[in-house]
């Protein structure tokens, strides 16, 4: 994809605005902003061209879509969280239908970006990305947010904020997403990892049933914990906690309200439980977390 408006015209949206930048040397980052409306249509067929590259999708507001196989059939319709990304090898091209309105930010990021970063910083060596479906991400969250003014600015030279938050993304994605290299019988597929997270964040202030998340995957329970710890790291368990963590710092973020409530409303036993569990991911409780946001 050399032309600017590429990811926009695969699209639909020729007219799309994108921010463009080469923010180490040589590789270029393209964050195109999307408005895709359907208008009437049942649905729009994007196809994304074989490139070296990963294309990463940050859903705005809630859509609709499914992946199209390459027999031309459609996989099942998928729902995607506002907030959530998607991160896709190019290597073979893509192709999606629309089966909603999509408000999205579409990246497109050559491989030798990420070798380029990975030497100007301190991220890890580029030796592959794993695919995600409808991951949520905090950091990508802020960093989409700060990305957001750079489209108005009429006028105004985006690089110099651009160049950083281009390289802030591509450290994050090689940090947190590396290929993980696991056994053909121990591979998690990304639908089922997108089941499995899809059902622990429909019930993330519940008491967590391992076999409800088993049984969205098709999976046993021992088969699910294996798989997940290979394809993310993490076990159900861990990942739901940091999950929850995420929802608390939300709320000592906007609401003054007792720890005991919000720990209520987070999932966590009582009190002390969710002060435990706040210490061990983020290294300080709840209340000096909550101070330092305020001040």
């Amino acid at each position: 994809m050399t032309d600017a408006n590429a990811v926009g015209a695969c699209f639909g949206e020729a007219n799309a605005p994108v921010l463009l930048v080469r923010p180490v040397r040589d590789a270029r980052f393209a964050v195109t902003r999307l408005r895709c409306r359907l208008d009437g249509e049942l649905s729009r067929r994007v196809c994304l061209p074989a490139d070296d590259a990963y294309f990463l999708m940050f859903y705005v507001k809630d859509a609709m879509h499914c992946d199209v196989t390459r027999d031309g059939s459609d996989d099942a319709i998928q729902r995607y969280r506002q907030g959530s990304i998607c991160l896709v090898d190019l290597a073979q091209g893509a192709t999606v239908r629309l089966v909603s309105d999509l408000d999205a930010l579409a990246f497109h990021l050559p491989r030798t970006l990420f070798r380029e970063v990975s030497e100007f910083s301190h991220a890890p060596s580029m030796t592959g990305l794993r695919c995600l479906r409808g991951e949520t991400d905090d950091v990508m969250l802020n960093l989409a947010l700060a990305l957001e003014p750079l489209f108005g600015e009429d006028g105004a030279d985006p690089s110099p904020v651009l160049q950083h938050i281009a390289v802030a993304i591509c450290a994050h994605l090689l940090h947190s997403y590396p290929e993980r290299a696991v056994s053909g019988n121990a591979a998690l597929s990304v639908w089922q990892e997108k089941a499995a997270k899809d059902f622990m964040i429909d019930h993330w202030s519940d008491d967590f049933s391992l076999a409800g998340a088993a049984a969205a995957t098709r999976l046993s329970e021992d088969d699910l914990v294996a798989r997940f710890l290979a394809a993310t790291g993490q076990t159900p368990q861990q990942w739901l906690l940091r999950y929850r963590i995420g929802r608390a710092k939300h709320a000592l973020a906007e609401d003054a309200g007792p720890l005991a409530a919000i720990a209520a409303r987070c999932g966590f036993a009582d009190e002390a439980d969710f002060i435990d569990a706040f210490r061990t991911v983020t290294g300080v409780s709840p209340a000096i977390w909550r101070a330092r946001w305020r001040h």
